[in-house]
């Protein structure tokens, strides 16, 4: 086994003038949920589909399963599972029909009927694919992504049109994977959803990581100075406990309003990604 799932060194890729990445370094351990962040253009889908095998790199060094992306063979990319930001659906068949289809192409496949109700479309399973609502589709090919059993699952923005029902199943989904051992990469603008699920992310901007870590520290969120709120006013402090013993003092008692915050994944993030 080797000791990391994926490593990166000096990744690189243009088009034409435009840098989109610019020397990445990565290692994802095995078994290991990993997040990447980052707004649009910033470089985070070119580096996944690089790592997947669909897009070539200039430059670097890419080791995903012990094997080169760049040259992918059959067996590794049965050990490989890809839910992409975009799929081209068989419409014209069942959900059913579509994932027994998928499950045939790998040598260990997970029982398709109990795939479909992973991802919350039992209701639907003889339903014709192109007869789905937007976000019911989306769950379709989070199931051909799961049907193989694989090592190594990509999942590119997985539940976008997902209600929040369905969002929390598929995050159930992905913890269940996850614990038996299976790697994991996600690219999601959820930030929420990345503090749920990633053991640590990566922040690109501008082709670069601009900040990687646990989600509960990253930017040196856990040190941050927390912002303690009460009726009629607030401060920022290092020492929020000591700063609402003494406005209890104030107040003799019950503080109104009292809230303690640190800064959120959200406000970290924004802060990184600058402009």
């Amino acid at each position: 086994m080797t000791t990391t799932a994926v490593r990166v060194r000096g990744l690189a890729k243009r088009y034409g003038d435009v840098q989109a990445v610019g020397g990445i370094d990565l290692d994802i351990s095995p078994g290991e949920v990993f997040a990447i962040l980052g707004p649009n253009g910033a470089g985070k889908s070119t580096t996944v589909e690089i790592l997947e095998g669909y897009r070539k790199r200039d430059a670097g060094e890419v080791s995903v399963l012990g094997v080169d992306p760049g040259r992918p063979t059959r067996e590794w990319r049965s050990r490989v599972g890809v839910v992409l930001q975009t799929a081209n659906d068989m419409t014209e068949a069942t959900v059913r029909e579509t994932v027994r289809h998928f499950a045939g192409y790998y040598p260990d496949a997970e029982d398709p009927d109990a795939v479909i109700e992973q991802v919350g479309l039992t209701e639907k399973a003889g339903k014709r694919v192109r007869e789905l609502s937007g976000g019911q589709r989306r769950r379709v090919d989070v199931a051909l992504g799961v049907i193989g059993r694989p090592e190594l699952l990509f999942l590119d923005e997985p539940t976008t049109g997902f209600d929040p029902e369905a969002r929390r199943r598929f995050w159930d989904l992905i913890q269940g994977l996850a614990h038996r051992g299976t790697t994991i990469v996600l690219t999601t603008h959820y930030l929420d959803e990345a503090e749920a699920l990633a053991d640590r992310v990566a922040v690109i901007a501008k082709g670069r990581i601009v900040a990687e870590g646990e989600p509960a520290t990253l930017g040196g969120r856990a040190t941050a100075k927390a912002t303690v709120r009460w009726a009629g006013g607030s401060l920022e402090t290092d020492a929020p406990t000591r700063a609402v013993r003494e406005l209890s003092e104030r107040f003799d008692g019950e503080v109104p309003e009292l809230t303690v915050t640190r800064p959120s994944l959200e406000d970290v993030y924004l802060g990184l990604i600058g402009d």
